[in-house]
């Protein structure tokens, strides 16, 4: 079967929030293997693509559809998101979502929870099968904590760890799930600039070396534009440029969109 050009469709996506319109009749592509940044003034919609694709949002108009690695089409604005992770789509928070008081390692063995088949009563008992499952389950995340050089904290626990390697952490527990897309949520925020050339190179990596199609939303432009095969910009919920980063930064409507209303003060957009 032939490779489809792209692994995810938005078609026509519209979401509201009472009288609030967050996206607004979105159409784009996410081709294969490509990393693609979406970017915007604050509230332009970012963080709404991506909570509709990974199911935490149901959009009340308009199609998501995820062509897998077989070449079948599934609709994901119609599944949940646990449904939607089995299938190979990871993410990570704008805001770091990770269990505190647990290890990094354990926290990665939880990201490979939708791989784990193991019923309760196989767990408890540590049956044969399960046992090998187990085994298997901590070689890959031993492998991911090694690829992402976290090997001196794996046995630590993640709140005690400073927050540029806590960010490391939530990327780690997302590519335990062996994604196919992985989509990443201001991966850079909080941070310092050595901090974020780490994470840059980081991204790149995974892209790179585990063939990874990653969305990225970032407001570090410089970022952005250095990593990106694709930057699509939104504003106020819709689409308003597309192509490579240096098509995109001298587009107008994309100089409009982050210094012409600007020019209207701080309060003159209403931002999720």
């Amino acid at each position: 079967m032939d490779q489809p050009s792209h692994v995810l469709r938005l078609e026509d996506l519209s979401l509201r929030f009472g009288g609030v319109t967050a996206l607004s009749g979105l159409t784009m592509e996410v081709r294969n293997g490509e990393l693609l940044a979406l970017i915007g003034p604050n509230g332009a919609g970012k963080t709404s693509v991506l909570n509709c694709i990974s199911g935490l949002y149901r959009a009340q108009e308009g199609t998501i559809t995820l062509t897998d690695r077989d070449g079948v089409r599934h609709a994901l604005h119609r599944l949940p998101p646990h449904r939607i992770a089995a299938l190979g789509v990871a993410r990570t928070f704008q805001n770091i979502e990770l269990f505190r008081h647990m290890t990094v390692l354990e926290n990665l063995m939880l990201g490979r929870h939708v791989h784990m088949k193991g019923g309760v009563l196989g767990g408890g008992l540590y049956l044969g099968g399960q046992r090998r499952a187990e085994i298997e389950h901590r070689r890959r995340a031993e492998e991911i904590i090694d690829f992402m050089n976290l090997e001196p904290l794996r046995g630590r626990a993640v709140g005690s760890l400073a927050y540029g390697n806590q960010r490391l952490v939530e990327m780690a527990r997302a590519l335990a799930l062996d994604p196919a897309v992985l989509l990443l949520d201001e991966p850079t925020a909080g941070m310092n600039a050595e901090e974020k050339e780490s994470m840059a190179r980081f991204v790149l990596d995974v892209h790179e070396e585990r063939g990874v199609t990653v969305v990225v939303i970032d407001h570090d432009i410089d970022v952005v534009m250095d990593i990106s095969d694709r930057v699509a910009v939104l504003d106020f919920g819709r689409k308003i440029a597309e192509g490579t980063p240096g098509e995109v930064r001298g587009d107008p409507a994309v100089i409009d969109a982050y210094l012409g209303h600007a020019r209207g003060g701080e309060g003159a957009r209403v931002r999720e």
